[in-house]
Order: structure tokens, then sequence, then C-alpha cells
């Protein structure tokens, strides 16, 4: 079994908003980035695959084994980090690794210290006295400080300096050489999902549009340029835009014309074009 995790047919309806069948994969050894705007269902998604929330359907299985019925074991393999620290704001990191060795039967009480001094975490201070990036920085550190075969984190690294998310990308990189572990990572800094991400799934309006490799999947599009009434006329344009400077479109490789201007299409402008043509 070389699947991390497997979502089939995930569907949640809210009064306002609804998942619609939502099915995704990763592999083992690679990191899965989840893009898309805000209320597009990324985090209802991660929910329900936790359980945090239950789905009006569908299954979910995680190192081969379904969710349901397995929960505490599978857990205990789950590195969970969300946009907001739920940690006790009266305790400090060293009473955060207390209750979490008595929570986890794994817990790398070495590794935990190694991490907080590496990310330079105060030891003794409150977590209430933590910045937001602090608060992400520890809830990080806790992910990776027991036995995780799968890191699930929702903009967890929103927040954070440049430096701080640089060397946590290296860190990322580092947990899944093995091949046994995998990343699930959602975030709007597409930037660093390029960078590390071996797959792309865009979510919009409840919907799974695409889930792809990266690679794969930047090399299948291009933005053209020129008038508007040129590019209308090219077949098989995803998305239009246009400002003062000119016209642009998104296209397929394929399709992109001789003699008229283009570049290479990255994750974020896929995304914004794909966006624009939805709505």
């Amino acid at each position: 079994m070389n699947e991390a995790l497997r979502l089939e047919h995930i569907s949640k309806k809210y009064e306002t908003f609804t998942l619609h069948d939502v099915n995704l994969v990763i592999p083992k050894g690679s990191i899965m980035g989840f893009i898309g705007e805000n209320g597009a269902g990324k985090s209802t998604t991660m929910k329900a695959m936790l359980g945090l929330i239950h789905p009006d359907g569908g299954e979910v299985y995680v190192d081969g084994k379904r969710f349901t019925g397995e929960e505490r074991g599978i857990k205990e393999r789950l590195g969970v980090v969300t946009d907001s620290s739920c940690f006790p704001e009266e305790l400090n990191a060293v009473e955060i690794g207390n209750v979490m060795r008595r929570v986890y039967r794994t817990w790398d009480k070495k590794r935990y210290k190694g991490l907080l001094k590496e990310y330079k975490i105060d030891e003794k201070k409150r977590i209430r006295e933590y910045s937001r990036g602090m608060k992400m920085k520890l809830s990080l550190v806790v992910a990776l400080s027991h036995d995780s075969k799968l890191l699930v984190l929702d903009e967890a690294t929103s927040g954070l300096d440049p430096v701080v998310r640089d060397s946590l990308l290296d860190t990322f990189l580092d947990f899944i050489q093995d091949e046994e572990h995998a990343i699930w990572l959602s975030s709007h800094i597409l930037s660093d999902l390029e960078k590390v991400c071996d797959y792309i799934t865009f979510i919009q309006d409840g919907r799974i549009l695409f889930s792809e490799n990266k690679d794969e999947l930047i090399e299948k599009y291009r933005i053209v340029k020129g008038p508007r009434a040129q590019l209308e006329e090219l077949e098989s344009v995803i998305g239009l835009s246009e400002n003062a400077f000119g016209a642009q479109a998104l296209v397929p490789s394929a399709q992109a014309p001789d003699g008229i201007a283009s570049d290479a299409a990255g994750i974020e402008d896929i995304m914004l074009f794909y966006g624009k043509e939805r709505r």
C-alpha cells in the first residue's frame, strides 16, 4: 500500500455551502498542496478527513485503513496543525511537552526539545504571551515530535516570516524522504507550495477542479498576451483578464499559437485564471 491518504466521495451539506463528492489521493513520500479561495472548502474537507465534522457521505482511508472504526490508532500517526492554536493559554512549552507525552505513546522528548531550540521557542514563556507566528511554530513542533506518518497542515505557515518558512519547508522535505511519510498542506502562500509540493489539488465552490502532478500541471498551461479580441478567438481559453497594459489568457500549452507572446504559468496564475472563469 503506497497511499498515505485516500478520500472517496466525501460530501457535506450546509445551509449556505456544500462539499461535493470530493476524491483525493496522496501517495506516500509526497507533499500535496491544497489550494482554493477563502470559503472554497479546504478547511471543511480537512475537518471531514480528521473526523472533526461528520460528512454526509464518503469514506476516508489512512495508510490503507478505513478511518471509521480505527480513529484512535490512526490519530496516533497524524500530525495536525490548523490556523489557530489549540493549546491552553496558561501553559508553557515545557508543560505542553509533559501533556503530549501522555497523549502520544510515540512522543519523542529529545526531538521535541531539539525542535524548540531550532525554532527559537521560549520554553518558559506562557502561550498567551506568544505571537501568532510563535504559536504556529509550537503547533508544528508538536506535530513533528511524535511518530506522525501523515501531516495535515491547514495554513500552517501563515504568520511566519520568510526565513522561518524556508526552514520549515526544508523540514517538510526531510520528513518525506523515507517514502513512508506524506504531507497534506493547505496554504495561501502559493510560492511555498511551488517550492516543495509534488501534487496540487484545487478546490472551488466545494468541488475539486483538478488534482495533478505539480510539474505536469505547470507544463500544461501557458499565458498568452495580446489584444482582447485576438485572444477571444483562441480555442480552449480557460480564463481571460484585461488591464491598462493589455489582455492575457490562460490556455493549454498545446493550444498556445505561434506568433503571440506567451509566458509559462505558475500555480498562482492557474488558480487565478480558473477562478476568473468560474466567476
